[in-house]
């Protein structure tokens, strides 16, 4: 069973910001719950491990799940894909300028190898998506915190 999600979000701030935010898959492993720790692989930053911990009965330790952006196209769109034993995550992210600032089109499919993992996402990735909300305005407000 795959799970796809497609939630957007208004944000009152320039794409530019949203950008530097999204684009940074620091950024993203940070806001999701179930990353208990990440290590980026490349300068560039494209290539992260996450250390992901999923209360699931077959998966009693953190799953490593190499993520890769393989998509980047500032300030607009960036896609990653990541693989593990357990399942394998396809995330989007899109950026459109709107009259007031902007809105962030998230779309995610997640294909689970072992029973569990389809079902974990279907009852938590709109939190997931919600925690990202929550740290990207986190993030924006100090950055117009420290602009002024």
């Amino acid at each position: 069973m795959t799970v796809r999600v497609d939630r957007s979000f208004e944000l009152s701030a320039a794409p530019e910001h949203v950008w530097e935010f999204i684009a940074d898959p620091k950024n993203r492993a940070r806001a999701i719950s179930v990353v208990q720790e990440y290590t980026v692989n490349d300068p560039d930053g494209r290539h992260v491990t996450w250390h992901v911990e999923l209360p699931i009965p077959l998966v009693r330790k953190t799953v490593p799940v190499e993520t890769e952006d393989i998509t980047r196209e500032p300030p607009s769109h960036v896609k990653f894909v990541g693989k593990s034993k357990v399942m394998t995550v396809t995330g989007e992210h899109d950026i459109v300028e709107t009259e007031t600032g902007t809105r962030l089109e998230n779309h995610f499919v997640v294909d689970g190898k072992l029973p569990g993992v389809e079902k974990f996402f279907k009852h938590n990735l709109d939190g997931e998506l919600e925690n990202l909300r929550r740290a990207l305005e986190r993030d924006l407000q100090t950055t117009r915190s420290e602009e002024r």
